[in-house]
C-alpha cells in the first residue's frame, strides 16, 4: 500500500500527469482515426519517450493505450468503420443506434462500458502482477530461453489465418536480430562487409517500418480520390441511470472475460470483444435487439476490449512476454529507456511499477472524462482527409527515425522495413512476430548460452527445468491448436 501511495505521489507530479493527460487524449484521437492504432500512437512518440524518465514516459503510454483502445468505438459507431480492430464487434450494436439517430446515447454507454472494464483490469492488474512476479524470481536462464520461445510461438501461431506464415515471419525477426557482431566470439554475422550492418538493428527504426510506414502505404494504396466523410450531431451522450443499470451486469462479466484474455499471451482486444458479444448475446435481457442496436451489444464488447488492457500488462511487466501486439510495442519502448521487463523489475524498479498502477487507476478517469467530454467534437475528428493526415505521419516517423542517433541510417532501415511491411500485409504475413523476433531474439540468444556454460554445453538442461520444459511444451501445444484450428476451419 506504501509503494501504491509513493505511486499516485508520483503521478500527480505537475509534469507526469500533464503528459498523461497528453498520451490518454492522443490516444482517443488515434483510436478515433481508422486505419490508425494505438501501436502506431505509440511508435511515433518513442522519439520523445526515450528522452523522459523511464515512470513518466511510461505512464503516457499507458494512456495512450487506453486512449486508443477506447477511441476505436467512436469510428465504429458514427462511421460503421472500426478505428481499431478491437472495436469491431461495437460496429454490431454501435451503427445501427447511431442510424437511428442515437449515436449520442452509443457513445455515453460505449464510454462508461469502457470505464468499467478498464478500471476492473487496473484492479486485477495491481492484485496480481506482484504474485506472478514472486513466482517468476525462480526462473533461470534455461527457463527465460524457453520462455522467449513460447513468447514467439503463441504470438506468430494466433496473429494471423496462416500458421506457417506466422511462424515464418518470427523466424525473419529472430534472423534480423542476429545481424551485427556477435557479443560472444565478436565476430560479424550476415553483414556482407557493410559496416554499417556491423551495429545491427536499432529497434526503433524497425518498429516505427514495420507498423507506422507500412500502414502510411497502405491506407494510401487504398485511398479514393475526392472523398468525403459524413457523420450526424451527437447529443445527449449522458446515460440514464436506467441504462447503466440495463449494461452494468454485462459490463462487469465482460470485464471479467477480458481481463482472463488480456493475460494470455498473443490474444488481445480483437478476440475479447466478440467473445464477450456472444456471451452477452446468450444472456443479456435485451438479447432480442442485438444487431438493431441492444446497448448490452455495445457494453460487452468495449468492457471486454478495455479490460484487456491491464491484463496485457500482466504477462509484459512479470515475464516480459507482449499480451498483443500493443504491449509488444511497450516492451520496445521499454527496453529504449533502459527498463528491462521481467521479475527483478519488481525488485529493482519498484518505483516504476507502482507508478503504472496508479497512472492506470487516473487514467480510467481521464478517460471517461475525455470520452464524455469530446464524443460532440468526434464527427470534427473524423473528417480529417487522409490525405492531409499520412504525410504528417510520414514526416513524423521519419523525423523520429533521424533523431534517435542522427543518422540517415536508421532513416533507411525505417523505410525498408516499412516496404518489408508493405509486402508483407499484402501476401497475409503478420507484423507482430517479425518484431517480436527482433525484441526477443537478443534474450534467447544471451539466456541460450548462458545455459549451455553453464550445463557444459549440455542441452538437456532445457528439458531438466521444470519451468522450461513447461514453457516448450505450452509453445508446441499452441503451435499444434493453431494448426489444428486453421485446417478445421478449411475443412
Amino acid at each position: 500500500m506504501t509503494n501504491l501511495l509513493s505511486g499516485f505521489a508520483l503521478v500527480f507530479q505537475p509534469m507526469t500527469f500533464l503528459l498523461m493527460v497528453f498520451g490518454t487524449g492522443v490516444g482517443v484521437i488515434i483510436g478515433a482515426l481508422p486505419g490508425l492504432t494505438a501501436s502506431m500512437g505509440i511508435i511515433l512518440l518513442l522519439p520523445l519517450v526515450y528522452r523522459l524518465p523511464a515512470s513518466v514516459s511510461l505512464v503516457m503510454l499507458c494512456g495512450l493505450f487506453c486512449g486508443g483502445m477506447y477511441g476505436g468505438s467512436i469510428s465504429a459507431i458514427l462511421l460503421k468503420t472500426p478505428g481499431t480492430p478491437s472495436a469491431s464487434a461495437t460496429v454490431l450494436d454501435g451503427y445501427p443506434l447511431c442510424e437511428q439517430g442515437k449515436a449520442g446515447k452509443a457513445l455515453g454507454i460505449s464510454t462508461v462500458s469502457s470505464f468499467i472494464g478498464g478500471l476492473m483490469s487496473t484492479i486485477c492488474l495491481i492484485l496480481i502482477a506482484p504474485q506472478l512476479a514472486k513466482v517468476a524470481l525462480q526462473f533461470q536462464a534455461a527457463d527465460y530461453f524457453s520462455l522467449s520461445i513460447f513468447g514467439l510461438s503463441i504470438m506468430a501461431s494466433s496473429s494471423g489465418k496462416n500458421v506457417v506464415k506466422g511462424l515464418i515471419a518470427g523466424c525473419v525477426g529472430l534472423l534480423a536480430s542476429c545481424i551485427g557482431i556477435d557479443t560472444i566470439v565478436g565476430v560479424n554475422r550476415l553483414t556482407f562487409n557493410n559496416m554499417y550492418l556491423a551495429g545491427g538493428f536499432t529497434l526503433l527504426p524497425v518498429l516505427i517500418g514495420v507498423f507506422a510506414v507500412s500502414e502510411v502505404l497502405t491506407q494510401v494504396q487504398s485511398m479514393k480520390a475526392g472523398a468525403t466523410v459524413a457523420v450526424q450531431t451527437v447529443t445527449n451522450i449522458l446515460p440514464s441511470w436506467i441504462d447503466i443499470k440495463l449494461i452494468l451486469p454485462t459490463a462487469l462479466v465482460a470485464g471479467i472475460l477480458g481481463v482472463f484474455i488480456g493475460i494470455i499471451p498473443g490474444t488481445g482486444g480483437a478476440i475479447a470483444c466478440f467473445l464477450a458479444y456472444n456471451l452477452a448475446q446468450k444472456f443479456a435481457k435485451d438479447r432480442h435487439m442485438f444487431g438493431k442496436g441492444a446497448l448490452s451489444g455495445i457494453a460487452a464488447p468495449e468492457s471486454a476490449n478495455n479490460a484487456t488492457t491491464g491484463g496485457a500488462l500482466i504477462p509484459m511487466l512479470c515475464l516480459g512476454v507482449p499480451g498483443d501486439v500493443v504491449t509488444s510495442v511497450m516492451l520496445g519502448a521499454l527496453i529504449l529507456i533502459g527498463v528491462r521487463p521481467g521479475p527483478l523489475l519488481f525488485v529493482e524498479n519498484v518505483d516504476i511499477v507502482y507508478s503504472i498502477f496508479a497512472g492506470m487507476v487516473i487514467i480510467q478517469f481521464l478517460m471517461l472524462g475525455f470520452g464524455l467530454l469530446s464524443s460532440r467534437f468526434a464527427p470534427s475528428i473524423l473528417k480529417v482527409p487522409n490525405t492531409l493526415l499520412m504525410p504528417i505521419i510520414l514526416v513524423l516517423c521519419v523525423v523520429g527515425s533521424f533523431s534517435l542517433n542522427n543518422a540517415l541510417y536508421d532513416v533507411t532501415v525505417a523505410l525498408s522495413f516499412g516496404v518489408l511491411g508493405l509486402f508483407m500485409k499484402r501476401w497475409g504475413y503478420p507484423g507482430a512476430p517479425l518484431v517480436l523476433g527482433v525484441i526477443l531474439g537478443p534474450m534467447a540468444e544471451e539466456n541460450l548460452n548462458r545455459a549451455l556454460l553453464v550445463s557444459n554445453n549440455s542441452w538437456a538442461v532445457l528439458l531438466q527445468r521444470p519451468i522450461s520444459l513447461t514453457f516448450l511444451m505450452l509453445s508446441a501445444i499452441s503451435i499444434g491448436l493453431a494448426i489444428y484450428s486453421a485446417r478445421k476451419k478449411e475443412a
